[in-house]
């Protein structure tokens, strides 16, 4: 599986409880309850993502990976290819944003989605 391909990209993040995807912003955007928690960038191929603040500064010291444009106030980085990443790690990133995300939908609403509370 590759998450830098939309198909594999899609594939996964559709796996996780109330995921929508949209083409937004030249991207492939996957959102939970409307919030965004990942997105692949079509022309860079790059994939963003919201990240822990102590992840944050472990992920931008690695080649590839920078802090994500248009997101930077709410700790995203945007990872590339080259990045020294495995797709283990970050499949655990990208379950880790929906999470982290997740968490800040009202108990209600992460029912409705089937996320567990």
């Amino acid at each position: 599986m590759n998450l830098f391909e939309r198909a594999d990209f899609d594939a996964f993040v559709t796996g996780l409880a109330g995921v929508t995807l949209v083409d937004q912003w030249e991207s492939r955007v996957a959102k939970v309850g409307d919030k965004v928690f990942a997105v692949l960038n079509d022309e860079g191929a790059k994939i963003a993502f919201k990240v822990s603040e102590e992840s944050f500064e472990i992920l931008t010291a690695l080649d590839g990976v920078g802090q994500a444009p248009y997101f930077a106030k709410r700790k995203w980085v945007a990872v590339a290819p080259v990045a020294p990443l495995s797709d283990d790690e970050l499949r655990h990133y990208l379950r880790r944003s929906y999470d982290l995300v997740a968490a800040g939908l009202t108990k209600k609403l992460r029912m409705e989605l089937g996320i567990p509370v």
